[in-house]
This record gives structure tokens, C-alpha cells and sequence, in this order.
């Protein structure tokens, strides 16, 4: 099975709680993961695929646990050679920048050369006062594209 890359960016905690319920849903499946708090760029070496679940605060801005993860990516360019990524995103869509930092991850994961099997998942707080109800299906769809080896 898959060794899948966690990556999370939480301001409240909905999208690290939503993290560890997808976590468990990996493991369910038989993946296994890396995932810590405050995510390093060596979290992406070593992986079979990068899933990035985060919120979005300010004017589209990554929340700060994410910061870090997210410059350090861009200045080293550690290049995913066409291994499979996803983003959650969540956000409220009564915001201009609405899941902003969501877009600003699936960019960066473009840019090193990653392929994502399905396009990014927005949840909007609107709407869905329970993301699991709309990750988890997207979950099983995406995971459809790991190496089951």
C-alpha cells in the first residue's frame, strides 16, 4: 500500500481535526503516513503521493503552521516526478479569496512536477458544517490513484 505525505495547515482546528479523520480513513485502507503538526519538506521525500488539507485565513493567506512548509518547498523545489496529489480545501465563500490557500497549494504541488488524479475539493462553511461529509467520498476517489503495492 501507499505511504502518503499529510500535509496540514489549520487555523481553528476543523481542518486539523478533518486531517485526523482522513488519517484514519488512510489507515482503514491500509496506507500508512507521515504527518506532523507543522509540516517539514522532508515530509514529502520518501512518499508515494502528497495530500494537502487546509483552511485559509486572512486576504487567501496559508495558515502559519503551514507558512514554513510551504516557503521552503518553494526555495528548494523538491520535485514530486508525477507522484499523485490532492487538496482539501476549506473555506467560507462569502470571502473574495475563498479557499485561497488551497489554490496556493495545489500551485505549489504543479510546480513540482506532481499530477493531481482529481481536482482540488473546496468545502465551503456555508454550506457544510461537517467536511467529512464531502472529503471522505473525494477521499475514496482519490485514493483509487495509489500504488497498491
Amino acid at each position: 500500500m501507499a505511504r502518503v505525505a499529510l500535509i496540514m495547515g489549520s487555523v481553528y482546528g476543523a481542518a486539523q481535526e478533518l486531517s485526523n479523520t482522513v488519517q484514519q480513513a488512510l489507515h482503514d485502507a491500509g496506507h500508512t503516513t507521515v504527518y506532523n503538526s507543522s509540516a517539514l519538506v522532508t515530509d514529502i521525500h520518501d512518499v508515494d503521493a502528497c495530500l494537502v488539507i487546509t483552511s485559509t485565513t486572512g486576504q487567501g493567506d496559508l495558515p502559519s503552521n503551514l507558512e514554513s512548509f510551504y516557503f521552503s518547498a518553494r526555495d528548494t523545489m523538491p520535485m514530486q516526478q508525477q507522484k499523485p496529489f490532492g487538496v482539501i480545501a476549506l473555506g467560507d465563500s462569502s470571502y473574495p479569496t475563498f479557499c485561497g490557500a488551497g489554490e496556493k497549494m495545489e500551485e505549489l504541488f504543479y510546480e513540482l512536477q506532481g499530477i493531481a488524479p482529481v481536482p482540488m475539493l473546496k468545502i465551503d462553511a456555508c454550506e457544510t458544517l461537517e467536511p467529512e461529509t464531502k472529503a471522505l467520498p473525494w477521499l475514496k476517489d482519490w485514493m483509487k490513484s495509489l500504488p497498491t503495492v
